[in-house]
């Protein structure tokens, strides 16, 4: 734990999230599911915190919801991405939520969402805020990023692999934090079904496809579940392959998905980009499964030992499937709660805090006594 203020109060956080999706299960992806684990993690280690998300978003939360729905939902991004149209719907709405944390007595923000206009806003104001990069540098983020570098704008990454792809040299402003996983949601199964699973938005940057390939040439069944976030892709590249031994099973969340993925023998975790994290894969071995994966990004250094890498050739992911099955379930879990702990995850962000408020503070002294 960092050293709270000097009155030992619990910091007051603004969490920002972005505004795509609803911060609400079932999680469309990854970045939905940390954020909502953040505002929990954050709440249980004391923090006065409010998450300014779509007022769709999980009602349970600390919630401040600055535009009715998520903007998926009114402006899909597929048809709507780079239009003035939605440039203004994201504006209006941080904008609105920037006004409320400037006079809500923030001591930090945490930042989860991707847009620019918070850095330039939170450098004006001299607002510690702590920025966690989910995605790699695109060229808006990461040009204001840059413009905007001040002490008191810190930035965190989920990866070794992941800030590389961000800085040659990393800054002394940022820090690699893991995500965590909760351990007590995903509950470890001592046995699989023979199994292979599948997870995630279906898209040609998940590879999808690749999966049920490989498992078809694993002669092992394979499960699909998530969002079709790609209609031709689905219809193209995933439908044909269903059958028997391949099913898609839609959308699932909450312990429905928990007790999927812990009744399987093997996660296949297929990433046709360099994914900074990849949640599922660490979720997954939190319930004892092992996990074949391509290896692109943080892959290895995700899963560790307790699975199997290849290419995103089927017949070598087949082999990759075969060799994870083979890897004890307790190594799975036993890595996770070494490794990806809440806690530490928590821990991280609290030093963040701590450094990206010290820095304001001194800026401020600085500029009153000039």
């Amino acid at each position: 734990m960092i050293d709270l203020p000097e009155d030992d109060r619990p910091l007051r956080i603004a969490v920002v999230a972005h505004l795509r999706h609803p911060i609400a299960p079932p999680f469309m992806g990854g970045m939905e599911a940390h954020c909502h684990q953040l505002a929990d993690a954050l709440v249980a280690r004391g923090h006065d915190v409010t998450l300014f998300a779509s007022a769709d978003s999980d009602a349970a939360l600390p919630l401040h919801g600055v535009t009715p729905q998520h903007y998926e939902a009114v402006l899909p991004w597929a048809l709507w991405h780079g239009t003035d149209e939605l440039t203004a719907f994201q504006d209006a709405a941080f904008g609105r939520a920037w006004a409320a944390i400037a006079h809500g007595g923030f001591d930090v923000v945490h930042n989860n969402a991707m847009h620019p206009a918070l850095h330039r806003w939170a450098l004006r104001d001299h607002q510690p805020m702590v920025t966690s990069l989910h995605v790699p540098p695109f060229a808006g983020l990461a040009k204001t990023i840059a413009e905007c570098a001040a002490p008191w704008l810190r930035q965190t990454v989920t990866s070794r692999s992941h800030a590389r792809s961000w800085w040659a040299e990393v800054p002394a402003t940022a820090s690699v934090v893991h995500n965590g996983i909760d351990t007590a949601r995903w509950r470890f199964s001592a046995h699989g079904n023979g199994r292979a699973i599948w997870c995630g938005r279906i898209t040609p940057n998940k590879g999808t496809a690749v999966a049920a390939a490989a498992a078809a040439i694993a002669q092992i069944p394979i499960d699909l579940y998530g969002p079709i976030d790609c209609m031709d892709y689905f219809g193209d590249h995933v439908a044909p392959l269903l059958g028997e031994t391949c099913v898609y099973h839609g959308h699932l969340g909450g312990n429905a998905l928990v007790d999927a993925i812990g009744a399987a023998s093997v996660l296949v975790s297929t990433p046709m980009w360099d994914e900074p994290f990849g949640l599922v894969a660490a979720e997954a071995l939190a319930c004892g499964v092992p996990v074949a994966a391509i290896d692109r990004g943080a892959m290895r250094e995700v899963v560790g030992a307790a699975g199997a890498f290849a290419s995103d050739d089927p017949a070598d992911l087949a082999r990759a499937i075969r060799a994870a099955m083979a890897v004890p379930r307790p190594d799975c879990r036993a890595w996770i709660e070494r490794a990806f702990s809440v806690a530490a995850m928590i821990d991280g962000y609290e030093a963040a805090y701590a450094a990206a408020i010290r820095a304001s503070s001194s800026a401020r002294t600085v500029a009153v006594l000039a």
